[in-house]
């Protein structure tokens, strides 16, 4: 759950607290902490990273599960993808359940955490564009106790990053008590590494829509005017009612933001996308517009 690369393996230390694992971090500042190790064994058995000490995070329990708190779930670093593919987590966030049953064969969502999907950050982790469109945040614990809440996408965006003997503890969520939807295509048949994915949650409090793209960007992407734009067209009062036209109308809305025309030369000429640049927008077309279709049906 760190972005540190130590170069020699030493010594592994087993903490069976949040705050004792951040002592073992500040006492040994070169040490890589490790909950499912997925993304980890991964980098170590290819040679790319040598840790000097390990800090398991395995017997923690007290973030791996979850509870409720204020209309939101608090959800522990260490839940795994596969306990959050379970249908009672999926009646509490349908599309985080979505985006872990999608995470990979089963020996990765029996080892993998939400935890290490945020911190680890790659492009195609399954659960960053549902955290995003749900806004969620961080609880961090640091040294002495200390802990600290930031949105997760700013952590993500590199705004707000973990800093010495820092780790995630927590993801605060919130309950919106409505449809929500994570959709991914692929480059293969069954469970595999995103090309590009769309999570889209109804927030009818605020008679909004949030959605959020993953994979084809360091971070997931929020269409914002795109989202303002279909939000102010669903008829909220009336079974959210919504035009048909407005379905494709949002996804190529949703598809332009996140790949844009390139920019017009010196000449006032737009120069033609590239031929896979354009099946990845029109990708991403579809998956908007399938997924704000599943969440209004």
């Amino acid at each position: 759950m760190t972005t540190h690369a130590p170069q020699a393996a030493q010594a592994v230390t087993l903490p069976t607290t949040l705050d004792e694992a951040v002592a073992a971090l500040t006492a040994v500042p070169a040490a890589v902490p490790v909950a499912g190790g997925t993304d980890l064994m991964a980098a170590v058995n290819s040679g790319q990273l040598r840790p000097a000490a390990l800090v398991g995070l395995g017997r923690i329990s007290e973030i791996r599960g979850w509870q409720y708190l204020d209309g939101h779930a608090l959800l522990g670093a260490g839940l795994t993808h596969a306990r959050m593919g379970r249908p009672d987590f999926a009646a509490l966030i349908p599309a985080l359940a979505a985006a872990a049953r999608a995470a990979g064969p089963p020996h990765i969502r029996n080892a993998g955490t939400l935890g290490g999907n945020i911190a680890s950050a790659a492009p195609t982790g399954d659960a960053l564009p549902v955290l995003a469109a749900l806004e969620a945040t961080l609880i961090i614990a640091g040294p002495g106790g200390a802990r600290r809440e930031i949105p997760v996408s700013h952590l993500l965006a590199g705004v707000d990053m973990l800093r010495a003997g820092e780790l995630i503890g927590y993801v605060r969520v919130p309950l919106l008590h409505a449809p929500q939807v994570f959709l991914k295509a692929t480059g293969r048949t069954g469970p595999g590494r995103a090309v590009a994915s769309v999570a889209l949650v109804l927030d009818p409090a605020r008679r909004g829509v949030r959605c959020a793209v993953g994979a084809i960007a360091p971070m997931p992407l929020r269409p914002l005017e795109a989202e303002q734009w279909v939000g102010s067209l669903i008829d909220w009062d009336n079974n959210r009612a919504l035009v048909p036209e407005a379905l494709s109308a949002f996804g190529e809305y949703v598809a332009a933001a996140c790949i844009p025309d390139a920019a017009p030369a010196g000449d006032g000429s737009v120069a033609q996308l590239p031929p896979a640049v354009l099946h990845l927008r029109r990708t991403v077309a579809a998956l908007a517009r399938r997924a704000l279709g599943r969440a209004l049906s």
